[in-house]
């Protein structure tokens, strides 16, 4: 089994392509209704983005409640360039056998803008390429730890995390434009369920991810995160992939 997490389907198709190199199975944890049985399971794996030199809470919380089994383990976080100590910080919530970071293309445009066409499909290419030398290696079973953990790696996943989901995690500067149509695809598809349709128009809870799928999957550009997104591109992975890789 590989569990996974995704905001603009990064770690969705990284995990999608693992399963189809390995010939295993995908499950989107916030669609889980229960906690599945690994008990037979002869490899777990997680998939999921950094956000702020850490994994998210969400998968972190999950990964503690499932069994440890015997079965050989593996993560692999999806980055803008670093991962910091976030896989060996997640390895103490579920040991990992082997762990590895993947550079993909930026969607944070909360902090800056996206990747230039170049350099998404770029970066995506590069993951392919990575990704087919990953999976050879979990098919051997080799513990292999290849993560990319930057400058300040102890300080950013401790200090900058914990600022991060203590107040970076906000809902108050989301709102939308008269640009809305009122959809409601980000209602639909927001994974922490917290957007909901008031009057035509989004409305946020407080719960929030700050995986930003709402923002960038909105077809008519019309949701913002304060006047720092306004101008800034879009990015979601499926404009940038084959139709046998959708």
């Amino acid at each position: 089994m590989i569990f996974y997490f995704s905001g603009t389907g990064n770690s969705r198709w990284v995990a999608k392509q693992l399963a189809c190199l390995l010939g295993d199975q995908t499950y989107d944890i916030t669609t889980l209704t229960e906690i599945p049985d690994i008990k037979k399971e002869k490899q777990i794996g997680f998939v999921f983005p950094i956000y702020a030199w850490g994994a998210p809470e969400l998968m972190e919380s999950f990964a503690m409640k499932l069994p440890k089994t015997g079965a050989f383990s593996f993560g692999v976080c999806t980055c803008g360039e670093e991962a910091g100590m976030a896989m060996k910080q997640f390895s103490k919530r579920y040991p990992l056998d082997s762990s590895y970071s993947l550079v993909m293309p930026n969607n944070y445009i909360v902090g800056t803008d996206t990747d230039d066409e170049a350099t998404i499909h770029a970066k995506i290419n590069a993951a392919r390429k990575e990704l087919q030398k990953i999976s050879g290696e979990l098919l051997q079973r080799k513990k292999v730890y290849r993560v990319e953990e930057g400058s300040l790696a102890g300080l950013k996943s401790s200090l900058v995390n914990f600022g991060f989901n203590r107040f970076a995690r906000s809902t108050k500067s989301f709102y939308a434009t008269s640009l809305c149509n009122a959809c409601g695809l980000c209602a639909k598809n927001c994974p922490a369920h917290t957007i909901t349709m008031v009057n035509n128009l989004p409305s946020w809870g407080t719960r929030c991810y700050q995986c930003l799928r709402c923002i960038n999957e909105c077809p008519k550009q019309a949701i913002q995160y304060g006047k720092g997104t306004e101008g800034r591109r879009r990015y979601t992975i499926q404009n940038y992939l084959p139709q046998d890789e959708q």
